[in-house]
């Protein structure tokens, strides 16, 4: 009985939340502030996001596993998690795309369509709508997805100033209504940048959120003066979390050298053992262990929605919130003090989520969610059919108007 309760209840859901025609739609905007932990809003710092979340929805919004910028920045714009979606690193190989490692800051892999192919972003959906979108420095929009390139759209350059980021949102507003898009993204890396250098907790941070927080006035301020009332969507892929250089473990004291390589390390580590030396790691890594945990890629626990996707390591080894994986050989320019990936159930991983507009109901507080819910709001506010995906707009219903 109770499954067909639920059953009624989610296909009345969809039934209400059916898209209607995208020209009755008003403009879209959907913003991410890499790295801006749920908490930061609560630090007297953000004069005009806090007016935008009690006028509007907030949460503390989960982010996919791992909690890691591509992964988490597609899930939000494919409503699939990172496993299904394709992006499930930062740094990743894939067997079908052999002698290619695909790197965040290598143009050639970011530019190459077969490591997006593998789910439909929001703004490929809509433009093949008809619907003219300008997603900005968005993980993804650059590249030819399914064939499909954006309207507008922009290199990365991370010295982009925040305000020039506005501006240029703004001046595509500013276009002839033929030409102007109604769904476009914006996205701020400092105050991630600044938690990576100097942790969470630290005055850069502060510093750091306080100036997207006039980031996000300008654009708010720009948008009235042109007289838009636009439905805005304010998001982080993850948290942050402190760091200590007495909370480190080298996997040379795990691992001997010669045994394994990695493509990644920090909060995790991904390990693929070397020709001859399975048994070896196999026993090494799933053993017990303080501060870290290893699965093999098919044990991963079931929470973690991680595993099948042939781009995963063999093993991963996941660290406790807070600790670093790392090897004695690795000596990095500057130490972090601050960093993500870690177990998106941790209370430093929760990201930001603001809903603001005229689809939105005033002063909703949202329990914590998945980002993956994220696609079907941003598919209802557009006003094209979503994909299939992970994500239930269920969740957060309750923070939308009649």
């Amino acid at each position: 009985m109770r499954r067909i309760l639920g059953f009624v209840v989610w296909f009345l859901l969809l039934a209400w939340a059916a898209p209607s025609a995208a020209a009755d739609r008003p403009l879209t905007i959907l913003v991410s502030i890499d790295g801006f932990r749920a908490d930061y809003l609560d630090r007297g710092l953000t004069p005009v996001m806090s007016a935008l979340a009690a006028d509007g929805a907030r949460a503390a919004m989960r982010p996919s596993f791992p909690s890691k910028t591509f992964p988490n920045h597609y899930a939000l714009v494919t409503g699939l998690r990172p496993d299904r979606n394709g992006i499930v690193e930062n740094t990743m190989q894939d067997p079908d795309i052999p002698g290619v490692t695909f790197r965040m800051s290598d143009r050639a892999t970011v530019l190459d369509r077969r490591w997006w192919d593998e789910a439909e972003p929001i703004w490929v959906t809509a433009e093949k709508a008809g619907i003219v979108t300008a997603p900005y420095f968005w993980p993804g929009s650059e590249a030819p997805i399914q064939g499909v390139r954006p309207h507008f759209y922009k290199t990365f350059d991370m010295a982009t100033p925040s305000t020039a980021r506005v501006d240029q949102v703004l001046a595509w507003l500013d276009l002839p209504a033929p030409e102007r898009p109604q769904f476009v993204t914006l996205y701020f890396d400092v105050v991630d940048t600044a938690g990576h250098a100097y942790g969470p907790h630290s005055p850069e941070v502060n510093a750091a959120v306080a100036d997207v927080d006039a980031a996000v006035g300008r654009l708010v301020d720009g948008l009235k003066a042109r007289g838009l009332s636009p439905n805005l969507v304010i998001v982080a892929d993850h948290g942050m979390a402190a760091l200590s250089s007495d909370r480190v473990v080298y996997m040379d004291d795990v691992l001997p050298a010669g045994a394994y390589h990695s493509l990644s390390g920090g909060a995790f580590m991904t390990i693929y053992p070397e020709a001859g030396h399975e048994a070896e790691v196999d026993a090494a890594l799933t053993a017990r262990h303080d501060h870290f945990d290893c699965w093999r890629k098919a044990e991963i626990p079931t929470r973690f929605h991680y595993g099948h996707n042939p781009r995963e390591a063999p093993y991963f080894c996941l660290a406790a919130t807070g600790w670093a994986l790392t090897t004695r050989s690795y000596k990095p320019a500057h130490p972090e003090r601050g960093n993500h990936g870690f177990d998106p159930y941790a209370a430093e991983m929760a990201a930001v989520f603001i809903g603001s507009g005229p689809a939105f109901r005033h002063g909703v507080r949202l329990p914590p969610f998945d980002n993956v819910d994220v696609y079907p709001l941003l598919a209802r506010l557009i006003g094209v059919t979503p994909q299939p995906g992970d994500g239930s707009l269920q969740d957060v219903a309750p923070a939308l108007a009649p």
